[in-house]
């Protein structure tokens, strides 16, 4: 075989591992990436790079013209995407309720000093009237009969 026609079936492996990657046909243990065309096609990732640099070159701009446009031929890529979403939403929805948290921690220490500065001054108000010898001040008795 000549070197011009086995270059030719080469190639033609690639391009049909890279559609099948690039389709969504992901066979198990492999991704849509370089190491997994060049396990899929047969051919070894030094031979892609040396011989078929613009055939990967493609296959890397279709992955990510195809990612950009929101598709994803790996469905695992999809999941890990969509993760990674929701991982930033969680973390922004855990600052937003630690930021409340504070802010209500905040609001129960001055809720408790307030109470506690007043029940100070119900207690010093009780044991002033306790002590009231004078006949300004008479304490509160349920209803007086006359």
């Amino acid at each position: 075989m000549a070197a011009e026609e086995r270059h030719t079936k080469t190639e033609g492996r690639i391009r049909a591992a890279m559609a099948q990657l690039l389709g969504g046909d992901i066979p198990e243990g492999l991704k849509c990436d370089v190491k997994s065309l060049c396990a899929l096609s047969g051919v070894p990732r030094a031979t892609l790079y040396r011989s078929y640099p613009h055939i990967k070159a493609e296959f890397e701009r279709e992955r990510s013209d195809a990612q950009t446009a929101g598709l994803h031929p790996d469905p695992r890529s999809a999941q890990i995407e969509r993760l990674k979403n929701e991982i930033i939403d969680l973390h922004k929805r855990m600052g937003r309720e630690n930021a409340e948290l504070a802010e209500l921690r905040t609001f129960r220490t001055a809720a408790l000093s307030r109470l506690s500065a007043q029940h100070d001054e119900l207690t010093i108000l009780r044991r002033e009237l306790a002590t009231a010898v004078t006949g300004n001040v008479r304490g509160l008795t349920s209803r007086q009969q006359h």
